[in-house]
């Protein structure tokens, strides 16, 4: 009797365990648990502790509420330019709805993958293999569309897709490797010779500064050299006429008289057979009337004018601008009268003389004719 009563009380104590046990659920945070009666859906617990109806309530599955990251195998996919591509993704989704993600779908993890596999082979079908390498985000922002509004009546939000690689096949990859550096030997080609371009653009600068500099350098220094022989010109000009006048200022005040100009002309007769080749010169029979012409213009100046009347000092000073007198001027006008004159004389034939005494006794006043030249 005390054996039946034990196994009674210890079957009714599992009893009430095992009730209890089907009383309470508790649910993790970030979970959500699907309770169903008699199989339909009658409610979701949140996290916590929750009581259901034993025998006839059921939590069937508990959702993970979390953002969940499932990475896909590589898929190949043909390109807008027929090549096959190898592409692999990594979606972060998160379960809004659990009632939808259990109900309107079996398996959403294998769902998204064949939605992100035909989704993508539609954006990257539409591009070119260059294209689909410089357009990832491109790419991840039109796959997130996709999946975001295919999946939310499963009760699931697509909060990110990233793609993780995208493989041509080796050849594909070796011809854009070679693509690239032949690329990058042009761009090295185009700067060297934009380089040497602006070198030798430089040098023609500095080169055209250079002879614009030496240019302007040689053109003053040519001006300068210029002045400086126009003004020697003027000054030596200058100072030949004050020495003229001088001259003749000189002659003038010392009264000259016909022996003075014909023993000066004797003095000069050497100094014209001075020279190494010369043994026979030609004296003009004019220039003894030439220098009586002279001798007239100055005063009718006598065969013996008695000498000088002015004593010529020889330790005075020299005047480098002598006044200029009126008689002065008025003789040297004669003069070059005199000469103008002389220039068309009326014996024009010329008397070839040894003799230098003829012509200073021709000036002389002397009639005798002079001696016969040698044989």
């Amino acid at each position: 009797m005390f054996t039946t009563l034990t196994v009674l009380l210890i079957l009714l104590a599992a009893l009430v365990v095992a009730v209890v046990a089907m009383t309470v659920k508790i649910v993790p945070q970030a979970r959500a648990g699907i309770v169903e009666r008699f199989g339909k859906y009658r409610t979701t617990l949140p996290a916590g502790l929750n009581v259901v109806t034993p025998f006839i309530d059921k939590v069937r599955y508990v959702i993970d509420l979390r953002e969940q990251v499932v990475s896909f195998p590589p898929q190949p996919v043909i390109t807008e330019d027929n090549l096959v591509v190898s592409i692999d993704t990594v979606i972060y989704f998160q379960v809004t709805d659990a009632v939808a993600a259990t109900y309107e779908i079996a398996s959403y993890i294998q769902a998204i993958e064949q939605l992100t596999m035909t989704t993508l082979r539609n954006i990257i079908g539409g591009m070119t293999l260059e294209h689909a390498l410089t357009s990832r985000d491109q790419i991840n922002s039109g796959l997130r569309g996709e999946l975001d509004s295919a999946t939310g009546k499963w009760g699931i939000r697509v909060n990110r897709v990233e793609l993780k690689g995208i493989d041509p096949p080796p050849s594909i990859i070796d011809a854009m490797e070679k693509q690239m550096r032949a690329e990058r030997d042009k761009r090295a080609m185009i700067l060297t010779a934009e380089g040497d371009r602006q070198s030798q653009i430089l040098t023609a600068e500095g080169s055209k500064q250079a002879a614009i500099l030496t240019a302007e350098g040689e053109r003053q220094a040519q001006i300068l050299t210029a002045q400086a022989d126009r003004q020697a010109q003027i000054l030596r000009a200058q100072g030949e006429a004050q020495a003229i006048s001088a001259v003749f200022q000189a002659i003038h005040d010392g009264n000259p008289d016909q022996k003075l100009l014909s023993y000066q002309y004797l003095q000069t007769l050497p100094k014209i057979a001075a020279g190494e080749n010369t043994s026979t010169w030609v004296i003009p029979a004019e220039l003894t009337k030439v220098l009586g012409t002279l001798g007239g213009t100055f005063g009718k100046i006598p065969a013996d004018g008695g000498g000088s009347k002015v004593r010529v000092d020889l330790d005075e000073p020299v005047d480098d601008d002598p006044a200029e007198e009126p008689e002065t001027s008025a003789a040297v006008q004669q003069a070059l009268d005199a000469a103008k004159a002389a220039e068309q004389p009326t014996i024009t034939s010329p008397e070839v003389v040894n003799d230098p005494i003829a012509p200073a006794a021709e000036a002389a006043g002397d009639d005798t004719p002079p001696p016969p030249p040698p044989a």
